[in-house]
């Protein structure tokens, strides 16, 4: 499905972001995995076999434009192109807004909102000079409803979808599609660490009976970077088991 495409997958060490590595991979994809630090892509990497020539390491300050700009250049010389970009790269908060500090915010802020900003800028730029191609964010279910604590991750949530729609509109005629994924709950890290009771009282609350797994969302994004998306801009893909059904 992506054979002679070039991908940049941003938080690509672990978690969902891994999960987006293999199948674009699996589909044909080249792949620049983008990490915080060297140590933590080399590892990522090392866990990848039979790909050997398709995958490369960046570690930019996402929210750096002349580092991120750089970075994304050394792939499009590497593989020669930058097909898709994958805004991956987040965190989270569940602390109360009595406690939040403008730190904590701002660091949320900084990573969910600025760097998927930056990260799309200087990929667009690249795009553009090809004729086309393709920005996918990760958004999150809680853009919607947003979340009991921790406002600033939902608040960040938000305004990615608000900048996938607006991307959409002003890049379409450069040929760029820009869409998002909202993921439900998702077994990553942070949910197989719960008790199983914990995990099977929140899956009796989504429809479909189960959390999403990581490949839930990365088949996703394979859809959405793949030419059978190929008239589809603007969009939040909510995978979430109908969880806001």
């Amino acid at each position: 499905m992506l054979t002679g495409k070039t991908a940049i997958v941003t938080g690509g060490t672990r978690g969902i972001g891994f999960s987006i590595v293999e199948r674009y991979l699996e589909n044909g994809a080249k792949v620049a995995i983008a990490g915080s630090r060297k140590e933590t892509v080399d590892k990522a990497i090392s866990r990848l076999s039979g790909y050997e020539g398709r995958v490369m390491g960046i570690w930019p300050d996402l929210c750096n434009p002349e580092e991120v700009a750089k970075a994304f250049a050394s792939v499009k010389e590497t593989f020669g192109s930058v097909d898709i970009l994958a805004n991956n790269a987040g965190i989270s908060s569940r602390t109360s807004l009595y406690d939040y500090t403008l730190e904590e915010f701002s660091k949320i802020m900084d990573l969910n909102v600025k760097a998927v900003f930056v990260c799309s800028q200087a990929a667009a730029r690249i795009m553009r000079e090809q004729g086309g191609g393709v920005i996918i964010s990760t958004s999150s279910m809680v853009s919607i409803n947003g979340q009991p604590a921790g406002c600033g991750y939902p608040t960040s949530k938000y305004a990615v979808n608000g900048l996938t729609r607006s991307l959409a509109r002003e890049l379409a005629k450069d040929h760029i599609r820009v869409n998002a994924v909202a993921p439900g709950v998702t077994r990553t890290d942070m949910v197989a660490a719960l008790p199983e009771e914990t995990v099977a009282r929140i899956s009796a609350g989504i429809p479909l009976g189960r959390v999403g797994e990581a490949l839930d969302i990365a088949n996703a994004y394979l859809y959405l970077a793949s030419d059978l998306a190929s008239y589809v801009t603007g969009e939040v893909l909510h995978v979430d088991g109908a969880a806001l059904a």
